[in-house]
């Protein structure tokens, strides 16, 4: 007699896995589409109720993850938000329509560490890094020659972006460059935010959106991975608790 499929084996795992990443990378996809374009016919108090809705989103999201994955997303949410006070607010690299920090750009960094997370799931670890890479090269050499804005400073970034790959080989890296390059490109496309055409204080000239702005993002998730690992070693998070699946983390 032959016996049944057993689904609480790794098969069964790997399938629940990729459902939740496909449910993970829809839902962003939605609200980031839907969310930033409410944003454009919104003040001060909408954009604090789109804030609100970015943050439960989020939430809702994050159950579906492990808890090394959820402390991650909220690592991302907290060095970020003060990337974003740096570049925005303080240094003055890009702004936003509103000349704010509006109230769902922290917890929105939580949804595309996620987005990047379901990215790689999907597409597999080389897959996703081969898209990355070449994507990345090719935007960064693309600033420098072809594109209408001269492009140095997003040159710089894809320099760095690329080394990161190739050095950690870390695919979550790359997801995350797929899922920034997507948003940059429609965010600054519907005026969310705007990049300086000259990097202040530098003279270095940069795009809307700069070809190397995932690095930046990238900074935050290595930042975000060190804090996980930090607590594992330490005993707070067990090892059980790691981030899956397997082609998103090695």
């Amino acid at each position: 007699m032959t016996s049944s499929p057993n689904h609480s084996g790794p098969i069964g795992e790997d399938a629940l896995v990729r459902r939740q990443a496909l449910v993970t990378l829809v839902v962003v996809s939605v609200w980031a589409i839907g969310g930033l374009w409410l944003d454009s016919h919104v003040g001060r108090g909408g954009q604090l109720l789109l804030g609100v809705l970015t943050a439960v989103v989020l939430a809702a999201l994050m159950w579906l993850h492990t808890p090394a994955v959820r402390l991650q997303a909220l690592g991302v949410v907290g060095f970020a938000t003060v990337g974003e006070i740096v570049g925005s607010l303080i240094w003055g690299l890009y702004s936003y329509r509103l000349d704010n920090l509006p109230a769902f750009v922290p917890p929105g960094h939580g949804l595309v560490y996620l987005a990047g997370f379901s990215l790689a799931t999907l597409l597999g670890r080389r897959v996703v890094l081969a898209i990355a890479v070449v994507g990345t090269a090719g935007w960064g050499i693309a600033g420098l020659t072809v594109l209408p804005a001269p492009d140095v400073s997003g040159a710089i970034g894809c320099a760095f972006l690329v080394a990161v790959l190739f050095w950690t080989r870390i695919p979550v890296y790359a997801g995350v460059f797929l899922a920034v390059a997507l948003l940059e490109l429609y965010g600054t496309a519907i005026g969310t935010w705007t990049w300086e055409a000259v990097v202040p204080g530098l003279g270095l000239s940069q795009g809307n959106p700069p070809s190397g702005v995932a690095s930046g993002y990238v900074v935050f998730d290595i930042l975000a991975l060190l804090l996980t690992a930090q607590l594992v070693r330490s005993g707070l998070l067990r090892r059980d608790q790691s981030m899956r699946p397997r082609t998103a983390e090695a």
